[in-house]
């Protein structure tokens, strides 16, 4: 029971408790923002996490944070672009835990650059990053656990409708991630497997305060161009992830579920009003605020 009322410390979650006992569950990006808080949830509600990133560092931290709030976690040091290294991660995963039953692509990253401004290497490596890292992975877990057991994939994208202009490079690879859901969803659904993706809107994660000085006072306004007139939480977002794992979304897979507060259906002929009646969900108690967006001192 201490246990259990531990884990509630933590996490607020909506779902019922157990939901996810005895499954396991990789998240990718894990050392941080809404892949530390979809770990913390996912470990919340029963399930045995597998936490990937290039940092063991936050990944020791986070499974720090998951084990003294009752949960049981395991870290994996990874490059998502790294072919072998995936193999050889996601085999040693199967043979620790004899399957896996959930996989959260949600590593990325992207630097804002006007294409006419971008380098090869730069489109290659936010490409490799957001597009093939996420293929990769989530072939090889197909291929060696859901191919047998069946399974559900989350694919983590971002707001690509009508372009992404200054991030060319990551709206080109998402859109691809999108389309890789689609006809991933199609051609495993003969083996019991899911695939699904999330398009989180701006959501105030620490991935903002990655940016210059200049770039987060843009950010800081972009909340007046939401519907709900405010940025999303991570545990929002991962509230959504948790139900496309769960079976109660076992009809639903090929689909894109917009976490964005209504930013696309804001239309230029329609002035948006300032109000404060939306009401964020934050479940996640060790949820960090990012420096951008807290109260300037005097």
């Amino acid at each position: 029971m201490e246990k259990n009322n531990s884990r509630q410390s933590v996490y607020r979650s909506v779902f019922c408790a157990d939901l996810l006992a005895n499954q396991t569950h990789i998240v990718t990006g894990a050392g941080s923002g809404i892949g530390r808080c979809t770990a913390h949830e996912l470990s919340n509600l029963g399930a045995y996490v597998i936490l990937v990133g290039r940092k063991i560092e936050k990944l020791i931290t986070v499974q720090n944070e998951i084990i003294n709030a009752g949960g049981k976690a395991s870290v994996y040091a990874c490059d998502i672009r790294d072919e072998l290294g995936i193999k050889n991660m996601v085999s040693s995963v199967v043979q620790e835990r004899g399957s896996i039953d959930g996989l959260v692509n949600n590593a990325g990253g992207q630097f804002p650059k006007l294409l006419s401004e971008l380098s090869l290497n730069g489109w290659d490596a936010v490409v490799r990053n957001n597009l093939t890292g996420g293929f990769l992975l989530s072939r090889e877990v197909f291929n060696q656990s859901m191919k047998l057991h069946g399974g559900a994939i989350v694919n983590i994208i971002a707001d690509i409708w009508g372009g992404m202009p200054t991030m060319g490079h990551s709206g080109a690879a998402r859109a691809g991630m999108l389309s890789f859901t689609e006809t991933a969803a199609c051609e495993w659904s003969a083996f019991g497997v899911r695939v699904n993706s999330v398009a989180p809107g701006w959501v105030a994660s620490s991935g903002f305060d990655t940016y210059s000085l200049e770039e987060q006072a843009k950010l800081r306004s972009l909340k007046n161009k939401v519907p709900l007139q405010r940025f999303g939480t991570e545990s929002e977002v991962s509230a959504t992830i948790v139900f496309l794992l769960s079976e109660a979304a076992s009809f639903i897979t090929g689909t894109c579920i917009r976490v964005d507060g209504g930013v696309q259906n804001a239309r230029p002929t329609w002035t948006l009003e300032e109000h404060e009646k939306s009401n964020p969900y934050n479940g996640f108690s060790l949820s960090i605020v990012p420096e951008c967006l807290k109260p300037k001192k005097e």
